[in-house]
Formats: C-alpha cells, sequence, structure tokens
C-alpha cells in the first residue's frame, strides 16, 4: 500500500449526484485575485528573469510593480465589468499597502487568508509555529474586515502534515490549496471538515507566464478556451467550478491587461448561463447542500 493524505477517498467523476448552482447554473466561474508582499533583501519570490545576489532589486521591484500600479488596473476592469473577485491577502499588506484592501472592501469583495507573506513557506514550520501564522494572518483579517475569513491559500500552496487540521482548528470552512478536482470536495481533519475548493494551477498566471513563458493573448486564450469548454461539457448535468487565478505584478502589466479585458469580457457576457461569484458563495452554497451530495458529506463530520 503506498501512502496517503487520508483527507478524502477517491471519488470518480461519472457516477456523481448532480446538482446546480443558484439560478440553476452549471457552472461557477470566480476570481481569485491574490495581493502579496515580499521581504526586501530576502526570502521567496517569483522571478521575472533569474536573480542575482540580495537584494535582488530588479524583481522585488517588479513584484511591488503589482500592488502599486498593476492592482489599481485590475481593480478598474473589474468594476467595469461588474465581477466580484476573492481577494487571497498576505496579511502584510494591511500595513504596506492599506489603500489597496480598503478600495476591495469597499466594492464588497471576498477577503481570504494567504499567511503572511509570500516570502515564507508554511510548510517547513513546527506545527505550534504554523498555527501561530495562522492565527496572526487571521487575527490581521478579522481586525481590519471586521469578519474572520472563510478561505484560506497557503502562500506557495505549501502545506505540512497537519495544515488542514490546524486551519479547521482555526475556524477556517474551505481551503484552496487542494487542486485536485473540478468540483468542491468535503476533507476530513482532526477538527471536523474542510471544504476543498477548486483552485487552478493551469489558468493561473503564475504557472503560465512565469512558468510556462506563455504569451499574454495565449493566457487569454487558456481562459477562454477553459471557460467554454466546460460550459460545453456541463450539459451532463455534473457542476463544475471555474477559477482564474491573478497576481496584479504579472497580469496588471499593460500588454497583459489588454487580453485580460478580452477573456473577462467574454466571460462577463456570459453571466446569464453561468455563476459568476467568489469561492466564498461557492462554500455557502455546497454547505447547504444535503449530505450525500457532495463528495466527503457523508463521512466527513
Amino acid at each position: 500500500m503506498l501512502p496517503t493524505h487520508g483527507r478524502y477517498d477517491y471519488a470518480p467523476w461519472q457516477g456523481r449526484t448532480p446538482y446546480a448552482w443558484p439560478g440553476g447554473a452549471a457552472l461557477a466561474v470566480y476570481l481569485g485575485v491574490n495581493l502579496e508582499h515580499f521581504a526586501f533583501g530576502e526570502g521567496l519570490g517569483a522571478e521575472l528573469a533569474p536573480g542575482g545576489p540580495q537584494p535582488d532589486v530588479l524583481n522585488f521591484a517588479w513584484r511591488d510593480y503589482g500592488n502599486r500600479v498593476g492592482a489599481w488596473r485590475l481593480l478598474a476592469l473589474l468594476d467595469e465589468l461588474r465581477l466580484p473577485a476573492t481577494v487571497l491577502v498576505n496579511s502584510a499588506m494591511y500595513d504596506y499597502a492599506p489603500q489597496l484592501l480598503a478600495a476591495h472592501r469597499a466594492r464588497g469583495d471576498e477577503i481570504a487568508g494567504h499567511g503572511r507573506t509570500n516570502s515564507e513557506r508554511q510548510s517547513i514550520l513546527p506545527e505550534a509555529e504554523e498555527a501561530a501564522l495562522i492565527a496572526e494572518s487571521s487575527a490581521a483579517i478579522r481586525k481590519h474586515e471586521g469578519i474572520a475569513p472563510a478561505g484560506w491559500l497557503s502562500p506557495w500552496i505549501a502545506e505540512s502534515r497537519v495544515t488542514p487540521d490546524l486551519l479547521a482548528e482555526a475556524g477556517y470552512r474551505y481551503s484552496m490549496n487542494w487542486c485536485a478536482d473540478d468540483a468542491p470536495v468535503w476533507m476530513t481533519t482532526r477538527a471536523g471538515k474542510l471544504l476543498a475548493m477548486p483552485y487552478p494551477q493551469e489558468v493561473n498566471d503564475i504557472p503560465s507566464v512565469v512558468g510556462r513563458k506563455d504569451g499574454a493573448a495565449d493566457f487569454a486564450d487558456m481562459i477562454l478556451d477553459d471557460f467554454h469548454e466546460r460550459l460545453a461539457q456541463v450539459a451532463d448535468g455534473l457542476p463544475q467550478v471555474m477559477g482564474i487565478a491573478l497576481h496584479p505584478y504579472i497580469i496588471g502589466q499593460p500588454h497583459r491587461m489588454r487580453h485580460l479585458r478580452r477573456a473577462l469580457t467574454e466571460i462577463a457576457a456570459h453571466r446569464d448561463q453561468v455563476w459568476i461569484t467568489t469561492a466564498g458563495g461557492i462554500f455557502e452554497h455546497v454547505a447547504a447542500l444535503p449530505p450525500g451530495v457532495v463528495p466527503g458529506s457523508e463521512w466527513a463530520t
């Protein structure tokens, strides 16, 4: 027997119980906007070009462009198209760029936890230190937003063996770390159930643009191909979740924004066919479904 995580059982796509999203839609679409802050001269960070010795000014400034400029361009596009967002927040952003968080708060976007900073991984920490990281990040969100976050995405999607347990113990209701499905699945933890929310590792500007070196038009085409293929697939009655992961220091560059506008405009034009929502909205809907409908709900407690 291979080692296993023990968080969920195998549930084949075929044979699942059909259910609908609000309005009878079969496809739910959400935008995951990552707002991240990085340490200067140390720690982790995506690279535009191979970094030199620290301080790596080139890559630090490129990432900081997203908070200073790119995120504001993205906000304007979301307003233009009347699109909600789930904002994945490094809690360090509240001290660094409070105006940006206030702008998302003003438009009613969902705020989800995304650690303290993407300069670190929580997976290498002892359990007590990882729990403290989750608590610190969560407390900052609760302080500024007036409500505890329901969802979590680890920086670098890094988990220890006990991360789902710690998240459930901290009051989180869903995690975006497990990208193993196209629909939500209940996971088991030592503190009860936790929903695995689909989060894209393909329709995501970091692996696409930074990892595979896709062009702006290629990434927009990927978004639209994913969207239209899913629209065709959901005719089988099985609901799907399509996430689009965006990082303002990447997608907020003008040449990429032009193509993102093309893709999101087309998706917004189908809002009568699909449910354009937030990850939190998807969680609330799934949590209200009867036991046995969503995989894992029959045994996760």
